[in-house]
């Protein structure tokens, strides 16, 4: 071993060779500390940069075991600790998480920037009516799977398992990932056909009149191919995460906004009618709408591909299981098809929402909102959860309890800290907002306010949306994929059953919409009950009441700061009035003067999550 200063040899005895073999077993032994002969390992120290990334490990028979790409590799057990103590380990632990999150989330930011030009330009480009109706009817069915694949629920069953293949094979592996990736795009490729097959059947079930029944069908026909390229992603954006590997995810989505950008404004330069109808919309502009935003999904997915062969991964297919991995098969099998169950119980509540929103005019405006509602989400939150993921498998996987109802608590904390401003601030700007996003070309400035109403009304769910979700990656985690798909049957029912019972009882149209995006916020703090419940029986006490201090402090200053935005905001309103203009300084005035006093209570009260976060920004 080597200084900066002149060289001086030494001799080190490293942490793991200090253990007795009783002490080495209890903290978990090869499975931690290395599998084989550690002793046939070189040990580094003094500055980083002259040392190698990584040790090359060697079998229980002195042999070299494949690894990935040094720029990958996880860092050897006695690289990773941050100090003495297991709590200053874990901290550091958690400081590497956040960092990760912090790069996913600068990228997911601005794919939502530019993800809001492209939804705002399709608004404006088909309004919310009967063209707008049957592109996002159309466009529903890939759009839900896609945020049940990226939302976690395909993501989060692979990753358990290529964990466990990474930790227990030889290719580190590498044959199960294809072979388990083969295998799915096989069964995505059946999917995909079997979905555009029936989507006459999708239009002539949900739209009415035979110019949108034709229309929605054209729409779903060029749309529906969208499901195989979300699926491949999200598999590719998977076998990335577990090397490591976060932003290329998180930036392809951009490349996609990018193409149905260029695809709206290419169709505002063809020649079409002046009131734009399912009955006067030329073929020509059905075309680049549609053929646009599937090449648009095909790209996010397609984008991925260099960066998994930088990663060391070499795509083979296989479909044949060797004899040890027989079992594995089989038991991503059975998950595979509690997903499927998953989904078939996500899509009933689609479905229903999908008719009565139609049949009531208003589903565009449902889509447009719930698009809004999710946004913070994808931006704060899925970049934490991605994060934790390969790091809450691993614990399951060594059956660290203590380890994974702990990350739970974080991802809670995280969230509220994040989520809890957003949905007050929704709640008080959620009308200036979306006046100010929406109220364009074929999308009126009360239509868009409705959407604002409808927004401020379904914010409350924010938070039981991110808790519901980080339950799931626990469950799923631990390879249980029959939990998250009885959670999911809770949630459905709620909704579906609020949302027929609003059908029948509310007649006001702008009400409605509020109730449609209601209900589905109700439905995720039903979900958020029932995983707690479950989680509690399974692992006993979480120690939520560290997660109830932090929603109480950071909702104390939101609710504070939320309603000195909505002062500002209403004077504004009625000093300019609520058109663009208007909006558009009461949201900005508004904002401000809310995020001051947020932060200026905030800053009186110091939560610890906040030290942690702003301790990980300066790094």
């Amino acid at each position: 071993m080597f200084t900066e200063g002149d060289p001086v040899p030494a001799i080190a005895m490293p942490e793991w060779q200090q253990l007795s073999d009783d002490e080495w077993a209890r903290r978990g032994g090869d499975a931690v500390w290395g599998r084989g002969s550690a002793w046939g390992a070189t040990t580094y120290v003094g500055p980083r940069r002259y040392r190698p990334d990584r040790p090359q490990p060697l079998d229980r028979y002195g042999r070299p075991i494949p690894t990935r790409a040094p720029s990958e590799a996880e860092p050897a057990p006695w690289e990773q600790a941050a100090g003495p103590t297991a709590p200053e380990a874990g901290e550091e632990t958690n400081r590497r998480v956040l960092a990760s999150s912090r790069t996913m989330a600068v990228a997911s930011l601005v794919s939502r920037i530019t993800g809001f030009l492209r939804s705002t330009l399709l608004v404006a480009a088909l309004g919310v009516a009967g063209v707008g109706n049957a592109y996002n009817l159309a466009n529903n069915l890939p759009n839900q799977v896609y945020e049940l694949l990226l939302g976690g629920v395909l993501s989060s069953v692979l990753i358990p398992l290529l964990v466990h293949a990474e930790h227990n094979d030889d290719d580190n592996g590498m044959a199960y990932t294809q072979r388990l990736m083969s295998v799915s795009v096989a069964a995505l490729a059946v999917v995909t056909g079997i979905a555009i097959a029936c989507s006459p059947l999708l239009a002539s079930a949900f739209a009415h009149g035979a110019a949108q029944r034709s229309l929605t069908s054209t729409f779903a026909m060029l749309l529906l191919p969208e499901i195989f390229f979300y699926g491949l992603g999200a598999m590719f954006t998977a076998v990335l995460n577990i090397r490591r590997v976060y932003g290329p995810g998180a930036w392809a989505p951009v490349f996609n906004n990018l193409i149905v950008i260029l695809s709206v404004l290419i169709f505002w330069t063809l020649p079409g009618p002046t009131t734009l109808n399912p009955s006067t919309m030329t073929t020509t502009q059905v075309l680049v709408i549609g053929i646009g935003t599937t090449l648009g999904i095909a790209g996010q997915a397609l984008i991925l591909i260099p960066s998994l062969r930088r990663s060391g991964f070499v795509w083979k297919w296989r479909f044949k299981a060797r004899p040890n991995e027989a079992g594995r098969m089989r038991e991503a099998g059975t998950l595979t098809g509690w997903v499927l169950g998953y989904v078939v119980a996500s899509q009933v509540g689609v479905t229903v929402i999908a008719k009565v929103g139609v049949a009531r005019d208003g589903f565009a405006q449902f889509t447009n909102v719930d698009l809004l509602f999710q946004m913070p989400y994808g931006i704060l939150v899925v970049s934490l959860l991605t994060a934790l993921m390969p790091r809450l498998s691993r614990a399951a996987a060594r059956g660290d309890t203590a380890a994974v109802v702990s990350d739970l608590g974080l991802g809670a904390r995280l969230s509220a800290i994040a989520l809890v401003p957003i949905s007050v601030g929704f709640i008080a700007l959620g009308p200036p907002f979306t006046t100010v996003l929406f109220a364009y070309g074929n999308t009126s400035i009360p239509e868009a306010r409705v959407m604002g109403y409808s927004l401020a009304w379904s914010a409350f769910g924010l938070l039981p949306f991110a808790v519901v979700m980080l339950q799931l990656r626990v469950f799923y985690a631990m390879r249980d994929g029959r939990t998250p798909t009885l959670i999911n049957i809770f949630m459905v029912a709620a909704k579906v059953a609020l949302v027929l019972i609003a059908d029948q009882s509310v007649h006001n149209q702008a009400q409605f919409i509020e109730w449609l995006n209601g209900a589905t916020s109700i439905s995720y703090l039903v979900g958020a009950i029932v995983g707690h419940v479950l989680l509690t029986r399974r692992f006993g006490g979480l120690g939520f009441g560290k997660v109830a201090q932090t929603v109480s402090r950071v909702g104390i200053a939101s609710m504070l700061g939320g309603a000195a935005a909505w002062a500002a905001a209403v004077v504004t309103q009625n000093a300019l009035g609520r058109g663009h203009t208007g909006s558009l300084v009461a949201l900005i005035g508004g904002a401000l003067v809310g995020v001051v006093v947020l932060a200026v209570i905030l800053w009186q009260m110091h939560p610890p999550e906040l030290r942690e976060i702003a301790a990980t920004m300066r790094r």
